[in-house]
């Protein structure tokens, strides 16, 4: 496993995302607020997380132009005996490339989220990891046992 350094905002490169202008279906059903998810084709309640999630979704096509069709969403993995959700998953030559971790806002990203989707990794075995809360954004190239924090999230072709 990669080791795992501390995030210094003060001394490491946060990506700035420049978020498109959105094209969310949205409802609001029985006072509950709904957006419809394009990539798992249902309607998912909105909560501060998914709100996240669904803009960076909307950045990875529409600015990174990474297809649609190689983004799988809350699909779960196995870790042993878990099953767990990795929130954004990038598939490049049928194989899965980068992770995203999506918090809300209100999360800092610490240690506990890079362990998080270093876990994640265990079984899916990426180039690249994120983690983002929507205004703060780190992304990690591994390579060689190590984490190599990045300026940017690598573009597809």
């Amino acid at each position: 496993m990669a080791k795992v350094q501390k995030i210094k905002a003060a001394n490491n490169p946060m990506i700035k995302i420049d978020y498109p202008e959105p094209r969310f279906r949205t409802k609001n059903e029985n006072g509950k607020d709904w957006i419809f998810d394009e990539f798992r084709k249902r309607w998912i309640q909105i909560s501060p997380e998914e709100w996240v999630r669904q803009n960076f979704l909307q950045w990875l096509v529409q600015i990174k132009k990474i297809p649609a069709s190689l983004i799988a969403v809350e699909k779960e993995i196995r870790m042993g005996e878990l099953r767990k959700r990795c929130d954004i998953i990038v598939y490049k030559s049928s194989l899965p490339w980068i992770i995203v971790e999506c918090k809300e806002m209100t999360v800092k990203l610490d240690e506990a989220v890079i362990k998080q989707i270093l876990n994640y990794n265990i079984s899916l075995r990426v180039q690249y990891l994120v983690i983002t809360n929507g205004s703060d954004t780190f992304a990690f190239e591994l390579k060689d046992g190590k984490m190599i924090l990045l300026s940017e999230i690598p573009n597809f072709d």
